[in-house]
């Protein structure tokens, strides 16, 4: 097993700078505003291995699938975030209610791990890993593009509850809901438009 330092940089930098206005970036955000920050970040970055180890051992496998099912489903998902984060937000007369937060590992873990694992096939960033594995190492591509997911999903994350520590958590959640009901919904037009 070789590592190319310069591979290591360059995978990460161009996974990095291609991930961040990825939708599931702001999926891995409207998440940690319902759900454990950390047990998210295990989720998305357990996906985000599995789609690097997938690209850089078999980036081919990618042209087989059939898009718009990939597509179907992963608009499917954003618009079932979408329904809970909406449904969760609550109306005006109950701001007094105490807003619940999903805590338990295993809920947390597998929603984040299936809404990014579906939603990334067929990705930029996975496309773009497969490439790079081809010209510059198996290994340095996958720890440099593993990285650079997982960094993503990790600032999206921290912006999360940032944001959720000085907005009421119910106005969060509405304009997450919003956003992934836009992510559905940009989603469902690739369907047709790609």
């Amino acid at each position: 097993m070789h590592l190319d330092p310069l591979a290591i940089i360059t995978a990460f930098g161009l996974i990095f700078l291609a991930e961040l206005p990825d939708k599931t970036m702001f999926a891995s955000l409207a998440m940690g505003t319902r759900m454990r920050p950390l047990y998210v970040w295990f989720g998305t970055s357990s996906a985000f291995i599995v789609h690097v180890a997938i690209a850089v051992g078999a980036g081919s496998l990618i042209g087989l699938l059939p898009d718009w099912t990939v597509k179907l489903v992963s608009a499917s998902l954003f618009a079932l975030g979408a329904f809970i984060l909406l449904r969760g937000s609550g109306g005006d007369d109950d701001d007094d209610a105490e807003v619940k937060t999903v805590t338990g590992f295993w809920p947390v873990y597998s929603t984040a791990f299936m809404a990014v694992f579906i939603s990334e096939w067929g990705d930029l960033t996975q496309i773009t890993t497969a490439n790079l594995a081809a010209s510059n190492g198996t290994w340095s591509t996958a720890i440099g593009s593993a990285a650079a997911l997982m960094s993503v999903s990790a600032l999206a994350l921290l912006a999360g509850k940032f944001i959720a520590k000085r907005v009421p958590l119910k106005t969060v959640q509405r304009i997450g809901g919003v956003c992934m009901l836009g992510l559905a919904i940009w989603t469902g037009v690739e369907i047709f438009t790609g």
